[in-house]
């Protein structure tokens, strides 16, 4: 797996979102963190630089978490500090709960839901918000020759529309539009896909995955920070925090899905507070 290793300082590991995404869209705000802390970043199995040889069928929740616990293990550590951006919230509770005492703080920035059932609130959400010009232009989009070649510039039109409307400062989703895809080639872009629709399979697809049983359970300190006007309800974040029973969320005023990007100095000033305090 390809890592960047950035900073000094208490370890944190960041894990992306997507889940057909690289670490690249985070840069260069996420790494104001780097200031206090050492920064691992990793791109996961079979997307970004962590392609290479890697089939869809190589990739699933348990390929996922192992490939995090190996992250931890290369940095020779008994835990780590997680933080998990959207789809990486999934990922890093799933690491959590599975593996409580390897994760010394865990941070959920703008997470995706945490079961099944709010997986679905989000898609009627996402129906009822989104204007009916974006949702055919999506669809539009989807049902063209490039867009299933994975031409690069029909993915990004497609997220122009996605996420415009959790990002409306139009240089900031141009920012993110360009990073999406930085590097990456057709059949990458295919392939992250693929795993994609996999990992969806396991998780907010299978009606009978939830992660709420066993995060009531989680005895790890939790800090979840969430945009206001994020396209991921805040009650969908406000229910994982009411699960965890050390777990407190700060929402962001006038941000979106993307806090870290929006409200950078506000983003390191909480994670900053909430990693010095003793577990």
């Amino acid at each position: 797996m390809f890592c960047r290793d950035v900073g000094d300082g208490p370890p944190i590991v960041v894990v992306h979102g997507g889940p057909d995404f690289d670490h690249a869209y985070l840069l260069p705000e996420l790494d104001r963190l780097a200031d206090a802390f050492r920064l691992v970043y990793y791109d996961q199995r079979g997307r970004g630089r962590s392609a290479e040889g890697v089939r869809p069928d190589d990739v699933t929740i348990r390929s996922e978490v192992d490939d995090l616990d190996r992250v931890r293990s290369g940095l020779g550590l008994d835990s780590i500090a997680v933080l998990g951006h959207s789809w990486g919230g999934v990922l890093a509770m799933e690491y959590a709960v599975r593996h409580p005492d390897r994760v010394s703080q865990l941070i959920l920035l703008d997470t995706a839901p945490a079961s099944a059932g709010d997986w679905q609130a989000l898609r009627e959400e996402l129906v009822r918000r989104r204007p009916a010009e974006d949702a055919e232009a999506i669809e539009a989009i989807a049902s063209t020759d490039a867009f299933r070649r994975g031409e690069l510039e029909a993915e990004a039109q497609d997220y122009r529309i996605h996420f415009g409307m959790t990002l409306p400062r139009r240089e900031l989703l141009e920012a993110l539009v360009t990073r999406l895809r930085a590097g990456w080639t057709e059949d990458g872009v295919l392939l992250a896909r693929a795993i994609e629709h996999r990992l969806y399979d396991e998780t907010s697809r299978s009606a009978d995955w939830d992660l709420f049983p066993a995060l009531r359970e989680l005895d790890v300190p939790t800090l979840l920070l969430h945009g206001e006007h994020d396209f991921i309800p805040v009650e969908l974040a406000a229910r994982i925090a009411d699960a965890i029973p050390h777990a407190r969320l700060s929402v962001l005023s006038g941000c979106g899905h993307f806090t870290f990007l929006e409200a950078a100095e506000q983003v390191f000033a909480e994670v900053a507070r909430f990693c010095a305090r003793p577990r």
